[in-house]
């Protein structure tokens, strides 16, 4: 097997707060393959997004602690100075951040930000900054790049701003996208617009994707593989089709059943998870998935058990003869539509 281009192990992240620290993140760790896609999926407050934060080293210091190993080409992360930090970050790995709007300083022009990135990183002239900005905007499925380059963020729509963004994260051409919900608040036309751009700049640039998401819909068409995870934890992982095909976790379950089926009897009503996620540094010793879990046994308020299969596993004590049985008694409550 050849190196992963970015492993994570055992990451932990926690801030301090009056009452001590809360952790935040619990021991994550995956790897991701050169030109492949990586999906880190579960609800809002799962610890998505901090997670990847601290791999870019993008989390306030004074009051975030961060822990564990991150190795990008084998070269260790966490421990980097932060001016060899900064030429990696943007040049070899880019962010695309979750809301356009916030994302760009709205004082300066788009063409304006995309040049001082690709100036930060590389030897070029203003010019040839404004060019190379140009005809990333045109790659991106910008109409009139030479008209849009002298824009405001807020002269454009949220599809546009998203491209726009997604042209910055491309201007040195990274070996590593992180994407952050690149689809939230768009409309389905320009998600499936956004999502198109993704593969095809994946294919042209054989560049490696970070897809964090909540949309198993966005999963199941982008993703190869999928790490799913809940209060922090990774509750499952594996290849994308044995995820959508045999998820063995109670929340993949849930995330899955909440997708409307495209074929076969219509259910009057979609099975839902009840409740909420447990707030950071909320969640016991046992199963943290325990309190909203309709197939909870009482060894759930103890440490769950690994269960681990060929490239994949799950935090959870129900095993293979007990797995199709407990998912059959959480769709119970299901009705057929007449």
């Amino acid at each position: 097997m050849t190196e992963p281009l970015l492993s994570v192990r055992d990451l932990r992240v926690s801030f301090r707060t009056e009452e001590g620290p809360v952790i935040a993140v619990h021991g994550l760790s995956f790897d991701v393959g050169a030109g492949e896609v990586l999906s880190v999926v579960g609800e809002s407050g799962s610890g998505k997004t901090v997670s990847l934060l601290s791999v870019l080293g993008l989390v306030d210091r004074r009051n975030t602690i961060v822990t564990g190993e991150v190795l990008f080409r084998g070269q260790p992360l966490l421990t980097l100075p932060e001016r060899q930090m900064r030429r990696v970050r943007g040049g070899e790995i880019a962010l695309i951040s979750q809301d356009p709007m916030t994302a760009m300083t709205p004082v300066h022009t788009i063409g304006a930000q995309i040049a001082e990135q690709i100036r930060a990183h590389e030897p070029v002239s203003r010019a040839a900054a404004r060019a190379r900005a140009v005809d990333l905007l045109r790659e991106v499925g910008i109409s009139a790049p030479e008209r849009a380059v002298d824009r405001f963020p807020h002269e454009l729509s949220g599809g546009m701003r998203q491209r726009a963004v997604i042209a910055m994260a491309l201007s040195c051409n990274p070996d590593l996208l992180i994407a952050d919900e690149p689809t939230t608040a768009l409309d389905t036309t320009v998600q499936a617009q956004v999502l198109d751009l993704l593969r095809q700049l994946r294919k042209l640039h054989n560049s490696s994707v970070v897809l964090i998401t909540h949309d198993m819909g966005v999963v199941a068409e982008m993703a190869d593989r999928v790490v799913v995870m809940y209060a922090g934890r990774v509750v499952e992982s594996g290849p994308v089709a044995d995820i959508f095909n045999d998820p063995w976790h109670p929340y993949t379950w849930g995330l899955l059943d909440s997708i409307p089926p495209l074929t076969g009897a219509r259910p009057k009503r979609l099975v839902s998870i009840p409740g909420a996620p447990p707030l950071p540094g909320a969640a016991g010793q046992g199963c943290a998935f325990a309190p909203r879990c309709r197939a909870a046994m009482p060894q759930c308020l103890t440490p769950p058990t690994i269960r681990k299969g060929p490239g994949r596993m799950a935090l959870c004590f129900l095993d293979a003869g007990l797995r199709d049985g407990a998912r059959r008694q959480v769709r119970a409550p299901e009705q057929v539509a007449t």
